[in-house]
């Protein structure tokens, strides 16, 4: 059986000299629906309609350059040997912590720059966020990347997947996790948690920062299981550390703000201050 098996075809279709592949397509979409959904809640939370199209006219450039960058950086051994390689983007190689490094960034100087407050910007594209990471995943699906360990197909069977998927990782002779599956589940489960959390009107920057901790605690685990980890040192995980790293700050931060009174304003507040 696992003879016939064929991966699905990363490519989507060619039009001439320009190829387009699945991974662009998901990504693009994954971008899209966030769009859609920070544009509808930001204009309910009294923000003008443009704005988060104006700020991913800046944060989606800084990010592809910035998860680049955080890439080539622990992988220097190869790319100072090769440094023609490093504008190869098109051959992988992006780091989703990088880009999320820049889009902050990003964000925070935007916010200045509208005399707004990043907090607000930041609570409405949480759920956003956290929706196009669990759909970029399914790029990563695409190209048969971002799995775990060896496992057996019946291993795979019996956590009741669909056979598309279970075939898909059959890659070169050996079954894999799908920790791409893993790692989207948990980012889908995240953005209905902070959907559900509109409702509670938590305090200005904690939708935010629940974000943070929920999407760095799923990181955490299922990079334990990724075969293809950055790696700090020889036993340490890029991903891990800053997963970690990430859950103490964000949870440092809602403590210093709450005690220190820069957290008053609620999420359903109308002002824009």
């Amino acid at each position: 059986m696992e003879e016939n098996i064929q991966p699905l075809d990363p490519i989507a279709f060619s039009l001439g000299p320009i190829t387009v592949h699945w991974y662009g397509i998901i990504i693009g979409l994954g971008l899209a629906l966030a769009l859609i959904i920070a544009m509808r809640e930001g204009e309910k939370r009294g923000l003008q309609k443009d704005l988060f199209p104006d700020l991913m006219l800046w944060a989606i450039p800084i990010a592809i350059i910035s998860a680049r960058l955080y890439y080539v950086i622990f992988e220097w051994d190869y790319y100072v040997q090769n440094p023609g390689d490093i504008i190869k983007i098109w051959n992988g190689g992006i780091a989703i912590h990088g880009a999320l490094i820049g889009s902050v960034v990003t964000a925070y100087i935007f916010a200045k720059k509208r005399n707004l407050s990043f907090w607000k910007i930041a609570d409405i594209a949480a759920p956003s966020i956290i929706l196009g990471q669990a759909i970029g995943r399914w790029g990563n699906f695409m190209n048969q990347e971002a799995h775990g360990e060896e496992v057996t197909r019946s291993f795979l069977e019996g956590l009741h997947l669909p056979d598309f998927i279970i075939n898909q990782m059959y890659i070169n002779g050996t079954y894999y996790h799908p920790t791409f599956l893993y790692e989207s589940v948990w980012n889908f489960l995240g953005f209905i948690l902070l959907i559900l959390l509109r409702r509670v009107n938590l305090r200005r920057g904690e939708m935010f920062l629940t974000y943070v901790i929920w999407y760095s605690v799923g990181r955490f685990f299922v990079e334990g299981m990724r075969t293809d980890s950055l790696m700090l040192t020889e036993s340490l995980r890029m991903a891990q550390t800053i997963s970690i790293a990430l859950i103490i700050g964000a949870i440092a931060i809602l403590i210093y703000r709450r005690t220190k009174g820069h957290a008053r304003e609620r999420y359903l507040d109308q002002s824009v201050s």
